[in-house]
């Protein structure tokens, strides 16, 4: 039987104690265990483990002996597989991207290490989105040729299960709107136009506004973003900013339920579990066009307060039915998601 491991790096922060031992719940960790959970649901023999570091590989993938080792993200540098190739030699190495080329030019090593992973024997790129797939075949063209690409490059998009949670949501307090727009604090994740949405929002809706992220995540040059929306709400008489912990999935759940509105208004993203979150949970939403399964009626632009706010109306207005049509998309991707992931791990690329 075909078996896989997927291995995601352990980070010093946002670690969070459950069961007796350290789990990162970071959306790279979700993202691994939800298409972990769909393998195993498939009939392959599938496992998920936590890496120190680079070295700590070698021991990971000598406990599981896979046939696939999924390494979520990059972290691991390149020369690291010569070593482990040696020692493994009938492993297939598979490099998980979950970042759009965007996102690339914000951190100093994707580009190179991209551009270098091919140099080793079975070692493979898989990138989440259909859009990176294409783009990243592009760069790899200056040094690789056509044959390798097509050989060494597969499209491994991301799963969510088809659920509709019934969370009991906290008593509705009236005149207030309570807008969730959660994940990492980043430049690129653009919270900062969507907190002046939400306040424009609420002022045309004759609410308090109640503004939920998470203010302890921080990435990539975060600290002005969360300085700036901060400032925001403590010159407000009337508004409010709350920012919650990083959470393990089923207590992030819990606290989305008690959402009015989500909002995923990012300039980039490759599929944005969040956003399939609070869907789940039956939370409208706006995001921008980024999140390509989310329907187009909920798509603003990043760029105008005005584009927001009338999408937030759109949300608000449709309710149940808006999230019940982003629901149906959502499961739809993931219906084909499963055929790509099942085709691959029964020894086909696509």
């Amino acid at each position: 039987m075909t078996s896989v491991l997927f291995i995601c790096k352990e980070g010093e922060d946002y670690r969070i104690v459950e069961y007796g031992y350290f789990r990162r719940f970071s959306g790279l960790f979700n993202s691994a265990r939800l298409v972990n959970e769909m393998l195993q649901d498939n009939g392959i023999s599938s496992d998920i483990e936590i890496a120190r570091d680079n070295n700590d590989i070698d021991r990971l993938v000598t406990r599981h002996k896979p046939d696939y080792c999924i390494i979520e993200a990059y972290w691991v540098v390149p020369e690291k597989f010569e070593i482990l190739h040696k020692l493994h030699p009938n492993i297939k190495w598979i490099i998980r991207i979950h970042s759009e080329v965007p996102f690339w030019a914000t951190e100093g090593i994707s580009m190179d290490w991209s551009l270098r992973y091919l140099d080793y024997d079975n070692v493979y790129l898989a990138p989440n989105s259909s859009r990176l797939f294409e783009d990243l075949k592009i760069a790899l063209t200056v040094k690789y040729d056509r044959e390798t690409i097509d050989n060494r490059v597969v499209f491994l998009p991301n799963y969510y299960p088809s659920a509709d949670k019934k969370l009991k949501r906290e008593h509705k307090i009236p005149g207030v709107v309570k807008v969730g727009c959660f994940g990492a604090i980043r430049p690129l994740k653009n919270q900062l136009i969507q907190a002046i949405a939400a306040i424009d929002y609420a002022n045309k809706t004759h609410q308090k506004l109640e503004f939920h992220i998470n203010g302890n995540r921080l990435e990539g040059n975060g600290e002005p973003v969360i300085k700036n929306i901060r400032k925001l709400f403590e010159h407000s008489h009337k508004h409010e900013l709350v920012e919650h912990a990083w959470q393990p999935h089923h207590l992030f759940l819990e606290t989305i339920a008690d959402m009015d509105i989500g909002m995923q208004v990012s300039f980039t993203e490759s599929f944005n579990i969040v956003t399939a979150d609070m869907v789940t949970v039956g939370i409208p939403v706006v995001t921008s066009s980024e999140i390509s399964w989310v329907s187009s009626f909920f798509h603003a632009d990043p760029t105008s307060v005005n584009s927001i706010v009338n999408k937030m109306h759109k949300a608000k207005f449709l309710g149940k039915m808006g999230v019940m049509l982003n629901r149906v998309l959502l499961d739809c991707y993931s219906e084909k998601s499963v055929d790509k992931w099942l085709d691959f791990v029964n020894g086909g690329f696509c």
